[in-house]
C-alpha cells in the first residue's frame, strides 16, 4: 500500500575529493524523488545560471530580512556575499513528500540541526587513506599543487567533525557508497514520524478486525 510520507532532508558531507559530489550524481541518477537544496545568495549572478535552478538571487536587505523573521534554516558568510537556505522553500517540498539533498559543510549542518533535527539524517564521507585522496584530487586535474595541499589541510579540520553525523561512509568503491547511501535514506523515509497517515491507516486495519 502506498500512502503519504513527509520528505527527508538528507545531508552529505565530505573532506574535497572523498566522493560526496560523485555520490550525489548517483542518487540524482537514481531517484526521481530526491530534489537538490537550492539557496539563495547575494552574489551576481553568473552568465550560466538560471535564478530558481542554480540559487534564487536577492539583494541584502532581502537576505537581511529573511534573515531577521528566522526564514533561513541556515545562512553562512562567504567573502563578501551571503548564502543561506529558505525555510519555506525546503517546507514545501518536505511536506509533499520529496526528499532534498544539502551540500554543506559542517557549520550549516549544525544550524540545520537547531531548526530541523527531527526532519534531518546525516552522512559524512571518509576516504580510505589520506594518498587515496591526494591521488584523487590530482587526478581531478582542476586544482594547482599548492591548492592540493589547502584541501588536504581543510579535510583535516573537516574530518575533526565526523562524529557530529549520524553515519559514516569509507568510501573505498564508488557503486558501494552509493548503494549505502541509498540504503540510509530508504530506512529514513520508513521511520514512524515520516509516515503521515499512518495513524488512520491502523485504525482501518482495527476496523476490519472488528467488522470480522
Amino acid at each position: 500500500m502506498e500512502y503519504a510520507r513527509r520528505g527527508v532532508m538528507l545531508v552529505i558531507a565530505s573532506p574535497s575529493g572523498a566522493g560526496k559530489s560523485s555520490i550525489s550524481r548517483s542518487l540524482f541518477g537514481q531517484d526521481p524523488n530526491i530534489r537538490l537544496s537550492v539557496s539563495v545568495t547575494t552574489r551576481a549572478r553568473r552568465t550560466d545560471e538560471v535564478d530558481g535552478t542554480h540559487y534564487y538571487f536577492i539583494d541584502v536587505p532581502t537576505f537581511e530580512r529573511m534573515r531577521a523573521n528566522d526564514e533561513l534554516l541556515e545562512w553562512a558568510q562567504v567573502h563578501d556575499n551571503f548564502y543561506g537556505t529558505p525555510r519555506a522553500k525546503v517546507e514545501e517540498q518536505l511536506s509533499v513528500g520529496n526528499d532534498i539533498l544539502f551540500d554543506i559543510d559542517y557549520q550549516g549542518t549544525l544550524q540545520l540541526y537547531e531548526k530541523s533535527r527531527a526532519d534531518m539524517v546525516t552522512v559524512f564521507i571518509l576516504p580510505p587513506t589520506i594518498k587515496e585522496l591526494r591521488a584523487r584530487l590530482e587526478r581531478r586535474a582542476q586544482d594547482s599543487v599548492g591548492t592540493i595541499e589547502k584541501r588536504l589541510r581543510n579535510a583535516k579540520l573537516e574530518m575533526q567533525h565526523y562524529n557530529e553525523y549520524d553515519y559514516i561512509i569509507i568510501n573505498d568503491d564508488l557503486e558501494a557508497s552509493s548503494q549505502k547511501v541509498r540504503s540510509i535514506l530508504a530506512a529514513a523515509r520508513l521511520t514512524r514520524p515520516r509516515l503521515i497517515q499512518l495513524d488512520d491507516f491502523v485504525k482501518d486495519l482495527q476496523l476490519q478486525i472488528d467488522q470480522l
